[in-house]
């Protein structure tokens, strides 16, 4: 294992890093356009499998004796000639795809990338090491390319899949809000009673009691506050609603993803993306100002934001000339709740006015 073959390895291997390096600078410069034959992804997952395979031939050249340097070479070639068609693939598969879908192939795409150049520095840096402990690490290594060539298969093949998916995320994360505002409680209505006969006194409770009221601090809600909670809850439990129709009605749209449509009908949905991740921002929003001193001025100007949105979601679906009569509900019933929201916020603010008037007058 001579000095001169360990140099010679070292420079096909940059060769072919700055090789990869430059297709992903042109390709990322170069957008296909739509005139190009798009590649299916299923294509893109079998070369996908041919990467995992090569992956397998350089973990296999370690087990026992170490390979010849031509052995290591050889591999290493035939693995960036598959990569580089990988990435050649890859990119045809992006024909007519949406930020949204370009997005996930991209990550996707990626992830073998940086796998693969793992794999192969470490493939040429075993040759001639005499550490034999560090061939132990090239079945975890191999392994991580395998993961990263399947998880291909999980990347949706489609613009409304992919969507979809990321309408999915909001609505996920409004579930979380939701949870959130059910775990807020009223504030004891008589303090006494913490002090009873029963209850050990602040001097005789132990750590953990005091552990426990920390993490309970800012939680507790006034019957004022709490009221609002229980507002805040139906607006975000009929937005999921929306969310929720919303999907189904995309997701009954595959048919209308044509490659000749100039990108009219991908461009929609991902303006209704857009408006359905602002949506879910103000969500978030309105869950952080329900914790005590709340913010109510906040919540409203979120609440103006969110009817807003809405009508320009329903007006984006409208256009699509497709039956939605459930969408078209779930934004009658979510518009119901916002207005009731807004008009008790109104009140308890009159409310909160006309008294501090009268203290007002009273210290005068």
């Amino acid at each position: 294992m001579g000095k001169a073959e360990k140099e010679q390895l070292n420079r096909a291997l940059t060769a072919h890093l700055n090789t990869i390096h430059e297709t992903l600078q042109v390709l990322d410069q170069s957008p296909p356009s739509n005139s190009m034959e798009k590649v299916t992804w299923s294509q893109v997952i079998q070369i996908g499998e041919q990467v995992s395979k090569q992956a397998t031939i350089a973990g296999m050249l370690w087990n026992g004796e170490s390979p010849q340097a031509k052995e290591v070479e050889e591999n290493v070639n035939s693995y960036f000639n598959v990569l580089q068609g990988f990435l050649l693939l890859s990119h045809g598969s992006t024909v007519g795809a949406g930020p949204t879908l370009s997005s996930s192939i991209h990550e996707s795409v990626k992830h073998v990338v940086d796998c693969s150049f793992r794999l192969m520095k470490e493939h040429v840096s075993l040759y001639g090491s005499h550490n034999k402990e560090r061939k132990l690490s090239m079945p975890q290594i191999v392994g991580a390319v395998w993961e990263a060539c399947s998880a291909l298969k999980k990347v949706p093949p489609t613009n409304v899949t992919a969507i979809g998916r990321a309408m999915t995320q909001v609505a996920v994360s409004m579930k979380d809000v939701l949870r959130e505002i059910n775990e807020l409680k009223p504030a004891s209505s008589n303090p006494g009673d913490e002090t009873s006969d029963n209850t050990p006194s602040k001097a005789e409770s132990k750590p953990e009691d005091d552990d426990i009221s920390d993490d309970d601090l800012g939680s507790d809600l006034s019957p004022e506050e709490m009221k609002v909670a229980q507002l805040a809850h139906g607006v975000v439990s009929e937005t999921l609603l929306v969310i929720k129709e919303l999907i189904r009605t995309i997701t009954g749209m595959l048919k209308l993803e044509t490659p000749d449509d100039n990108g009219k009908f991908v461009g929609s949905l991902e303006k209704l993306l857009k408006m359905c991740q602002c949506v879910g921002a103000e969500i978030d929003e309105i869950g952080a100002c329900l914790y005590p001193p709340q913010e109510i001025d906040a919540i409203k100007l979120a609440l103006e934001k969110m009817s807003s949105r809405i009508n320009e979601i329903q007006q984006e679906v409208e256009s699509f000339r497709t039956s939605s009569e459930p969408f078209l509900e779930a934004c009658s019933g979510l518009r119901t709740v916002l207005k009731e929201m807004e008009a008790q916020l109104n009140s308890l603010s009159a409310t909160e006015l006309t008294t501090k008037m009268q203290n007002v007058a009273v210290i005068n």
